[in-house]
């Protein structure tokens, strides 16, 4: 088999989305397919005549920030003012929660990216006489909360045509309904710079309505009138914006006030209205994320000390590790060890945890299986969260690990990639024609590739703690340098097989291409 050259690459690439039903924004599925979005939007619509008290509930990761985001902006727009608030994980839990409930008193409770497990939290506002609205897209569970209306294309009877899609785009859609609704000269396509950020950071298949809302939204960040946007452009010095900026450097700095402290520092970054507010919101969120760094490396090291590789599923916890980085370590330890993950915090006799995995299992339904033993859980095929009594911690591993050791489904998905590679084709022609067919993500991955025999001339560590692996190689003569991250154990082979990407490293105005490596065969 030829191995992937230039026009290779092209061809292969170009053969993608090209059947893409909404290709242009003007294509994309209207509001009113969702269930209960009209009636969602008259009582929105009643709320605003008779000028009640409208308080939106966000959450605290990605998604949930730039959903709030998004529907307090629209609102600023036209001139209605509204209260939000977004929980904070370590006092108020995720989303809707009791907590939350405590906080408000009347009007018109409107979720978004959460909400669809908040039973308890829905009966609570029923009884205090208050209408609540429901926007998410997470997995809908047995019992539905006693809302007025639920906008959720995961629900059966919902007609939505594509039903992977994030809270900021339901929350999108419902502003669109209300717009249209009420007649108002609101430009929704001014949303996409965060749309896009969301859509990314929750790992969205990046394909049909997905592709074109990032395709464009990438854009829209590069000329957005936004202070925050403005900022990040300032600081970032990028030609273009690309899916990979988003998820590794601007996503994770936004994440990282809920992990670490509030996400309310988040929230007030991106609702900036001043460049010194942007200034000061991001040299604060650059201040949490390096923390979260630091932290992360601690626990991870914790974490893999505590692992039993014999395991189906990983399941290790600890006293008060930090909730902030838990899912993050769940995640790393999935990818090591190539299974599920459930790493888990104790603090006063209750657990709090996440699990990751990449595998075919879908842990919400294995998660649903020990429920008995939760006190609440909710999530994803891919990723979860759950808290349970520590005591019963290890039945819940137990339980978990028989339930999933007669599952034949792959605990891991390998990597795939499109073919072997022509290192001599990799040059910067090479890496614009990778980016031409940007943005990539889930199901639409950034091509990845194998490289057969490459024989290993050097290895050394480099980085400030001398944790990243730096090879020197050569096929048929010619000599190239990879990269493997967060790696710091020399391999002592004289010959290697690896999977790989390709990226530009811009160094000191520089750009060069860079081969990175993603895991060793």
């Amino acid at each position: 088999m030829s191995k992937i050259t230039k026009s290779k690459l092209h061809e292969i690439l170009s053969a993608r989305n090209s059947n893409n039903p909404y290709s242009k924004l003007a294509d994309i599925p209207k509001p009113d397919s969702f269930k209960d979005i009209k009636k969602a939007t008259l009582r929105i619509k009643e709320a605003i005549l008779n000028k009640e008290t409208i308080t939106i509930v966000g959450d605290y990761d990605v998604d949930g920030v730039v959903s709030t985001s998004i529907i307090v902006d629209f609102f600023e727009k036209i001139n209605y003012k509204v209260n939000y608030i977004i929980p904070n994980r370590f006092k108020h839990g995720y989303g809707l929660s009791t907590k939350i409930v405590d906080l408000i008193d009347d009007g018109l409770v409107i979720t978004v990216d959460n909400g669809i497990a908040a039973v308890a939290s829905s009966k609570l506002l029923k009884d205090k006489g208050i209408d609540l609205i429901i926007t998410d897209h997470h997995t809908v569970g047995d019992e539905l909360p006693e809302a007025l209306a639920i906008v959720n294309p995961k629900q059966e009877d919902c007609n939505f045509p594509f039903k992977e899609i994030c809270g900021a785009q339901v929350a999108w859609y419902l502003c669109a309904s209300v717009k249209s609704e009420l007649n108002l000269d609101v430009n929704m396509a001014d949303f996409l710079d965060l749309l896009c950020v969301a859509i990314i950071a929750d790992i969205m298949p990046m394909t049909s309505l997905n592709f074109t809302m990032v395709k464009q939204g990438l854009k829209k960040i590069k000329t957005s009138k936004r202070p925050a946007f403005i900022e990040l452009n300032t600081c970032m010095r990028k030609d273009k914006f690309i899916s990979d900026d988003i998820g590794f450097l601007i996503a994770p700095k936004i994440n990282s006030a809920g992990r670490m402290e509030d996400a309310s520092t988040a929230l007030k970054f991106l609702l900036s209205s001043s460049p010194n507010e942007a200034q000061d919101g991001l040299y604060a969120l650059n201040d949490l994320n390096d923390y979260r760094k630091t932290l992360q490396e601690q626990i991870s090291c914790k974490a893999m000390s505590e692992v039993d590789d014999n395991d189906t599923v990983i399941v290790v916890w600890g006293e008060d590790w930090h909730e902030g980085v838990i899912g993050i370590v769940a995640s790393k330890l999935s990818n090591h060890f190539k299974k599920p993950a459930f790493v888990l915090s104790i603090t006063d006799g209750v657990a709090k945890g996440s699990a990751r995995s990449n595998g075919e299992i879908c842990l919400h339904e294995i998660i649903t299986q020990t429920k008995d033993l939760l006190l609440g859980f909710g999530g994803h095929k891919n990723a979860a969260g759950v808290s349970l009594r520590a005591e019963n911690l290890s039945a819940f591993k137990n339980n978990i690990n028989e339930i999933v050791r007669f599952n034949d489904k792959p605990l891991h998905n390998t990597i795939p990639t499109i073919g072997e590679l022509d290192v001599k084709s990799v040059d910067m022609e090479f890496i614009s024609i990778i980016e031409e067919f940007e943005p990539y993500g889930l199901e639409n991955s950034k091509p990845i590739f194998h490289i057969q025999d490459a024989v290993i001339l050097k290895e050394e560590f480099i980085g400030k703690e001398q944790n990243h692996l730096k090879l020197t190689l050569k096929i048929d003569g010619f000599i190239f340098d990879a990269l493997k991250f967060h790696h710091n154990s020399k391999l002592n082979k004289d010959k290697i097989n690896l999977i790989v990407a390709v990226n530009k490293n811009e160094f000191r105005g520089v750009c060069k291409a860079q081969f990175l490596i993603q895991d060793f065969v």
